[in-house]
């Protein structure tokens, strides 16, 4: 405790504590803790907040000293730093730009500009020249607070409208407006900032591209410029990332998908998936497969409606916490007749309906059919859910975040002491799928009860020990994420690393005793009373269409061959082998081979080329040595060699091959 007003008291990393006047900047601090330290200092945290060494510290605190060795703090320095030195190097180059916001976002930051003319790409490698002419300047950056009127008339003076409305935003709660120069050129910010230009690594940023975004994201609103950067704390990790980014393009599931032909999606049913043959085989293959690992793992399947009225929206919560997610269908129940005018409603007789965004309310409906015994416990419901969620047009991204979707979804309904164990027979059930799909390895991530949530301390604490218990029975580790749990329960989720190292989050186990509460689900227990049961939220591929897009793009396009979408091209080198080919194609599908013949009067050289680009696996070349021999010409995809096979050993092999993993 500090011993009068004017002097506070901090306490460091390794427990020790030191006196202060109030006021003591966090730079003084790193000064007196070592001058050597100071010159490293780039910020730091005080009460877990990060805090520009410019600030004052005015009452106690805990304190960390940041340096460039610590990879969060600097990332955001450096990311927040440049946003600035960008928005300066517009203006010095176009005065006549408005600026308005430049937030740090992953891995780098944008700004949004109001410009008259587009920005070219030589635009943006003038913007960058110009940035490490900044950067070499080593020009100081200083912060100010200022007043909401001195604010105001400043920025209105200088004619920046944008800044004035932010200004006018800013509640009026005490809380600063803070004023920050890079050099000479000066930004509304809440910090913090690095110290000077010079500290920003001028070799490890890169301008990506320009965007348009409307001001405040409000549609009616003026269109603007965003101009998206990347950066990092030095040049290997922005080769890095570059390089990611560079086979992230080569595998993008929106162009392996049109070179394919697995999907489309047009403007007509925005947000959903039209499938084409090719890729409604990968989906049907691996709807299949699931079905197959469900039912061995004690899953019954159901179907539920996809419009349900608004009454069971209202009783499950979901009208009240998810209708900005919803698409509401009203319906005239009046209609009687062809003749009726649709558009036309009598609103008296109109019934109010959603598409369902997820299927929790609907098993619990199933569920409910007919009185429960604790015997009948647990009961896991699975269904391959279509659902429909509004997303906004500027967050759809092909066939990963889209509005129309189907779940793997399941359902376990059963005793509060059932719970540890549905939960590691579910982890186990997952890493077996997850390994026969090709990621032997997942990370789980464990989230605790939130500051807002339903039930009894002693419930969340039996729930919360039973999940970790469950966890450590199966021998994996996870990450504990406090606070992050849903309101009704904590959860786990599951995360898979692709090829190029990002991770996506899959898989989800949640507990849940509100919806059964909620929609007065029971079950007579042993002791002949009703009881509630818990219901157990989960899901392992999470949707179909992310998962298929995630797949596209681990493989390239180069799918597994038992759940490729053309497995064999059988094809033609003289027209003289067409009949052959068509045997050969006749024998590899009674085998269980998705085959395809090729006896167009095209050169073998140009169909090796057209199907390697639509990713087929398997090619199979037949000329006149080959029907004479009954053999074919085997080239893999990828593979520059080609091998002479005999018909009758390579039926079994290839079959064998198109046999999905649960079946071998």
């Amino acid at each position: 405790m500090s011993l009068d007003d004017s002097q506070i008291s901090l306490t460091f990393p390794d427990g020790s504590a030191r006196s202060y006047p109030a006021g003591t900047t966090a730079a003084e601090v790193a000064e007196s803790i070592a001058p050597s330290l100071a010159k490293r200092a780039i910020s730091a945290q005080v009460n877990g907040r990060h805090f520009d060494l410019a600030w004052p510290i005015e009452a106690d605190a805990e304190v960390t000293i940041n340096t460039m060795k610590d990879d969060a703090p600097a990332l955001e320095l450096i990311r927040h730093d440049l946003a600035h030195i960008m928005a300066r190097a517009v203006q010095e180059i176009w005065p006549d730009v408005k600026v308005t916001i430049g937030p740090v976002i992953e891995h780098g930051w944008y700004y949004d500009f109001d410009r008259a003319e587009p920005f070219t790409p030589e635009d943006l490698g003038a913007i960058e020249a110009k940035m490490k002419e900044i950067i070499a300047a080593r020009e100081p950056v200083r912060t100010e607070v200022w007043s909401r009127a001195d604010a105001i008339a400043h920025y209105e003076k200088t004619g920046e409208n944008y800044k004035v409305e932010l200004v006018e935003a800013i509640p009026d709660d005490g809380q600063p407006i803070r004023m920050y120069w890079h050099g000479d050129w000066q930004d509304l910010c809440r910090g913090p900032h690095l110290q000077n230009t010079g500290q920003v690594p001028a070799d490890a940023f890169k301008l990506m591209n320009v965007a348009g975004a409307y001001w405040r994201g409000d549609s009616r609103r003026q269109m603007l410029q965003r101009i998206y950067g990347v950066a990092f704390r030095n040049r290997d990790d922005l080769k890095a990332h570059l390089h990611m980014l560079e086979e992230a393009a080569k595998r993008d599931h929106r162009r392996l998908g049109r070179e394919m032909d697995l999907f489309h999606m047009q403007e007509e049913a925005p947000g959903q998936v039209f499938w084409h043959p090719n890729g409604w085989t990968i989906y049907t293959t691996l709807q299949d497969y699931m079905r197959r690992k469900q039912r061995a793992g004690g899953y019954r399947e159901i179907n539920t409606p996809q419009v349900v009225d608004r009454k069971l929206w209202e009783a499950s919560g979901h009208w009240d916490k998810y209708q900005h997610h919803m698409f509401i269908v009203e319906v005239d129940e009046s209609r009687d007749g062809e003749d009726d005018d649709a558009a036309v409603r009598d609103k008296a007789a109109t019934r109010v309906n959603a598409l369902k965004p997820m299927n929790c309310p609907c098993h619990v409906q199933v569920y409910n059919q007919g009185l429960k015994s604790y015997r009948d416990l647990p009961l896991r419901l699975a269904e391959f859910g279509s659902c429909t969620r509004y997303e906004p047009s500027g967050a759809l991204h092909g066939i990963m975040r889209v509005r129309g979707f189907t779940q793997d979804d399941a359902h376990i309904f059963c005793t509060e002491d059932q719970i540890e164990a549905e939960c590691a027979r579910f982890i186990e059930f997952l890493a077996d799928i997850y390994a026969e799909l090709g990621f032997p390895t997942f990370e789980i991530k464990f989230a605790t009860r939130p500051e807002k949530r339903v039930g009894t301390e002693e419930s969340w604490d039996y729930v919360e020990n039973a999940l970790e218990q469950a966890i450590r029975k199966t021998g994996r580790t996870y990450t504990l994420e406090p606070g992050d749990g849903a309101f009704y329960g904590p959860k786990l989720d599951f995360y898979l690393t692709d090829a190029i190292g990002r991770v996506w989050q899959c898989g989800t186990f949640q507990v849940d005793p509100n919806l059964p509460e909620r929609l007065d689900a029971e079950y007579v227990g042993p002791d002949g009373a009703k009881h509630r049961p818990f219901m157990l939220h989960r899901a392992t591929l999470g949707s179909f269409e992310r998962f298929i897009g995630i797949l596209i793009e681990e493989h390239a396009g180069k799918l597994p061959f038992w759940l490729a979408p053309r497995q064999v091209v059988v094809a033609s080198i003289v027209s003289e082998a067409d009949e052959y080919v068509h045997e050969v194609v006749a024998a590899l599908r009674k085998a269980g081979v998705r085959a395809e013949a090729d006896t167009r009067n095209e050169k073998i050289n140009y169909k090796v080329r057209e199907h390697s680009l639509g990713k087929v696996p398997v090619i199979l070349a037949c000329g006149a040595r080959e029907v004479e021999g009954r053999t074919v010409s085997l080239r893999r995809l990828g593979e520059k060699q080609t091998s002479t096979v005999a018909l009758d050993a390579l039926v079994p092999d290839l079959a064998a091959e198109a046999t999905a993993p649960d079946l071998r």
